[in-house]
């Protein structure tokens, strides 16, 4: 019983941790978009469909090629921890774990 309790708590602490993490968009597997707050399968398929014509350059590029991601989209996509290139999107608001740091 004691046991269950604590596998629990740790897959619950892993999967907090997991909805943190940046991820970018050019190196991410489809499990790891998905984990972002408001890309779900089918952005998550259509973003790995594009991406396999070509690495998305910045956002511009991202939001040009992905249909349903434009600049509103793009800033709460940044917000909840997407990146291009390793850059959030320019004028997004910074993380909040990272301005706690």
């Amino acid at each position: 019983m004691i046991r269950k309790l604590v596998l629990a708590v740790a897959t619950l602490v892993a999967c907090m941790g997991m909805a943190f993490a940046q991820v970018d968009v050019n190196k991410a597997d489809q499990a790891a978009l998905d984990s972002v707050k408001g890309i779900g399968p089918a952005k998550s398929k259509a973003i790995m469909a594009e991406r396999a014509k070509g690495e998305f350059k910045d956002w511009a590029d991202l939001e040009q090629r992905v249909k349903g991601i434009g600049e509103k989209n793009a800033m709460k996509l940044s917000e909840a921890g997407l990146m291009v290139n390793g850059k959030s999107r320019e004028g997004a608001a910074p993380r909040k774990e990272a301005a706690r740091k």
